[in-house]
């Protein structure tokens, strides 16, 4: 039987997660569903695989990182088409369907993202589109973030990036535009990821006829130092990545002396010592150019 749809999602120590959102897909024979063990402390890919034995699960004794992770799945992945998604997201409605007829609308669409909708409280809108990165602070937003989901943004459009926590590529999109950039670990993978797709001359879609809900932040946890590292890292590393000439250099030079400088002493004013510690352990890392595969 011919495989038309692979879900890819990639577990780090996040079983629970994992497991409620494997319960929320409904299986046939035209989809599969392969599970990333990206290096937790326990074997939890043995514990997947013995519940859900019609799930392809794959064990990897290093954490590959969000890129890596995917990458790694991408390797065993027979689908058409690809939806990469976080672990701690479900579904309530299975109905992936709407994202592989938005692909199939033109040759030119290689990614579709779902509306995304945090999990907790009344389901507030996460994710409706992004607005544009403005080209030196590298700013920009989420349409929709935090409002109620009263059909606003039940149109579907184009949007600049895709939302890493649950995005649908074509098999012949990705070919062209090439694997998930390892070099970040974690966070503005998928950013850098939709450029790439855009330099292959391909077009970002929001489809808002499938919902997906999320959890956020469970493998790294809200505002952690794991997370501010990478955040501040990153930035630098996509500036460094998409821009050129003195706009990267004015860039590096707002992400620094402007936004790590306020960052760090925000945390501090807040008691964080570790998190402002973080900061200047990315940029540090940032011009040395190291990745520091923290976990």
């Amino acid at each position: 039987m011919k495989i038309e749809l692979s879900i890819i999602t990639v577990n780090f120590n996040g079983l629970d997660d994992t497991c409620a959102l494997i319960d929320s897909i409904t299986f046939n024979d035209h989809l599969e569903v392969i599970v990333v063990d990206n290096g937790s402390t326990a074997n939890e890919a043995a514990v997947i695989r013995q519940r859900y034995p019609q799930v392809r699960v794959i064990r990897s004794e290093q954490n590959l990182g969000f890129a890596g992770g995917n990458n790694l799945g991408i390797s065993k992945a027979s689908g058409q088409y690809l939806l990469f998604i976080n672990n701690d997201t479900v579904f309530r409605h299975f109905t992936p369907q709407p994202l592989i007829d938005r692909l199939h609308a033109s040759p030119t669409i290689g990614i579709v993202c779902p509306k995304i909708r945090f999990a907790w409280d009344d389901c507030p809108i996460q994710f409706a589109g992004y607005t544009p990165l403005t080209p030196v602070t590298l700013r920009n937003r989420a349409i929709g973030y935090g409002e109620a989901d009263r059909g606003q943004y039940d149109t579907p459009h184009p949007t600049p990036y895709a939302h890493g926590a649950a995005m649908m590529v074509s098999r012949e999109a990705l070919e062209r535009a090439g694997l998930m950039p390892e070099c970040y670990f974690l966070y503005y993978e998928e950013l850098d990821w939709s450029m790439m797709f855009r330099r292959a001359g391909y077009d970002i879609w929001y489809e808002p006829a499938v919902t997906i809900f999320h959890k956020e932040s469970r493998s790294t946890g809200i505002d952690s130092p794991l997370k501010v590292y990478y955040i501040t890292r990153n930035r630098l590393l996509f500036a460094r990545r998409n821009s050129s000439g003195l706009q990267r250099w004015v860039t590096y030079a707002y992400l620094t002396l402007v936004v790590a400088a306020r960052d760090s002493v925000r945390h501090l004013l807040r008691s964080h010592p570790l998190q402002a510690k973080a900061v200047w352990h990315g940029v540090r890392d940032f011009c040395l150019n190291k990745q520091n595969k923290q976990q």
